[in-house]
This record gives structure tokens, sequence and C-alpha cells, in this order.
């Protein structure tokens, strides 16, 4: 009869782990010193996205299940960012084109009054 012993990951595996995300957290906070910009956005999201997913591979143990079950975890957020890419895409195209037929925005906001 076989044995009902779960699979058991050598415990390296999760240090160097841990020491990745030690080092990917200390870039990230060096990013607090940089000039604010599209440089600095690109690399606290690459940081973030990069230690997102080694928690979720080493961690939570996605490295190690079948595609199946990983694209059922995986795919639903994948395409929740496809449609918020394309919102996003089409809410430039309506910004263009009411520019475009219309012209720049004239409105200008009214002071609020400080009680």
């Amino acid at each position: 009869m076989a044995s009902a012993e779960g699979q058991q990951h050598p415990l390296k595996i999760y240090y160097v782990m841990w020491i990745a995300l030690f080092v990917l957290s200390g870039f990230s906070y060096a990013t607090d010193f940089m000039d604010d910009g599209a440089l600095r956005t690109f690399f606290i999201l690459t940081f973030m996205l990069l230690k997102a997913a080694g928690i979720v591979f080493i961690f939570m143990h996605m490295g190690w299940e079948r595609l199946a079950l990983k694209l059922a975890i995986l795919g639903p957020p994948v395409a929740i960012l496809v449609l918020i890419w394309l919102m996003s895409y089409e809410g430039f195209y309506v910004e263009d084109t009411r520019i475009e037929n219309y012209g720049p925005s004239t409105f200008v906001p009214e002071a609020v009054p400080h009680h």
C-alpha cells in the first residue's frame, strides 16, 4: 500500500527565496532615492512583480502544480489585466477623438472656498 505522506521540498529553496525577497526589497526601497519619473515607476513595478511571482511560485507551491491548475488560478487575473489595458487604450482613443473633433477643453474649475 502506498504511503499517504506529502511531498517535502528542501529547505534551501525557501532560504534562497527569503534572501531574494530581502534583496529585491532593498532595491525597491532604493528607488526612493531616484527622481520621480517613468524609470522609477518601472523599477518599482518590476521589483513588485518579481517579488509576487517568487512568493506565488515558491511559498504558494505553484511551481510544483500541474499546468491545468496553474492556468485555472493565474488565467483570470491575466484576463482582467488584459481587459484593464483595453479599457485604458479605449480611454486614450476617446480623449484623442474628442480633442480632434471639439478642440481642447476650455473648462476652468472654480476655486473651492476654505471654511
